[in-house]
């Protein structure tokens, strides 16, 4: 009775798997809950106890940094900067407005014009930036790349409320506009066009195929606002034009003050 039983048994499991083996693949469907990605380099045999690569510190951006502070006010008004900036000094290699550097002398940060910045005085910030309260309070946080505004910016006020955030490239906003005279490669830049809150804000760059400015000027709220200068090819200047020095003003007229010829030659001036 046993044996009999045990011979219909196997008969009944030999049939289900025969039924499995028939079924189609359709019947079993396969599902992924989330995003599936398949990367072919993790499909190699892991490496027994990797090695895992040290974390250079202040390093940045692979420049290397030294930590800074700075400390403003009294009281309650205390504030503090936690900064870094460049180990080896260097000037400022770009065509933005501001670049932001630690004095020496004032031991504070400060902002100037890239032309106006002296590697005597100061060093450039780069790396992460924090100002805050006395208790930890952050009202600024952000990162530099070089004494310029880079990535996410955010703006806070006593209650840790949150007041502005702003994203840069490389200190020009991110919503700024640049064309290249090779749009695949993009080494060549042909024109800038920096925006800010939807609107033009900051100085405007238009390129000579050689490299070099080709006119220079500056936004203020969309509005073009002071000298607005024209270069030859190889250079030498073209022509001045001065706009109102402050935008909606609606009493100044742009006019050309100075313009030269191809050799230098000074061949208009505005008469005073």
């Amino acid at each position: 009775m046993r044996l009999s039983f045990l011979i219909a048994l196997s008969i009944l499991s030999f049939g289900v798997l025969a039924q499995e083996e028939t079924e189609e693949p359709e019947d079993r469907p396969f599902t992924i809950d989330g995003a599936f990605t398949l990367d072919l380099e993790q499909e190699e045999e892991p490496v027994a106890n990797p090695k895992k690569k040290k974390v250079k510190k202040r390093v940045y951006y692979g420049i290397k940094t030294k930590k800074a502070f700075t400390r403003k006010g009294t009281g309650e008004r205390i504030t503090f900067e936690s900064f870094f900036i460049l180990k080896k000094p260097e000037l400022p290699q770009t065509f933005v407005r501001d670049v932001y550097w630690y004095d020496y002398k004032r031991r504070e940060v400060r902002k100037t014009a890239p032309a106006k910045f002296d590697p005597k005085s100061g060093i450039l910030l780069h790396g992460p930036y924090k100002r805050f309260l006395l208790g930890g309070i952050v009202l600024e946080q952000g990162i530099y790349y070089k004494g310029t505004k880079h990535g996410r910016w955010m703006k806070y006020n006593r209650d840790s409320v949150l007041l502005d955030k702003e994203k840069y490239f490389k200190g020009w906003p991110k919503e700024s506009q640049l064309t290249y005279y090779d749009p695949f490669e993009r080494k060549k830049l042909k024109e800038i066009i920096p925006i800010e809150y939807g609107e033009r804000e900051g100085y405007y760059y238009l390129f000579h195929e050689n490299g070099k400015p080709a006119v220079v000027g500056e936004y203020k709220f969309g509005q073009r606002v002071n000298d607005w200068i024209e270069y030859y090819s190889d250079g030498r200047r073209k022509k001045i034009i001065s706009f109102p020095k402050e935008p909606f003003d609606n009493i100044s007229r742009a006019f050309v003050r100075v313009e030269w010829n191809e050799k230098g030659k000074e061949i208009y001036r505005k008469a005073r």
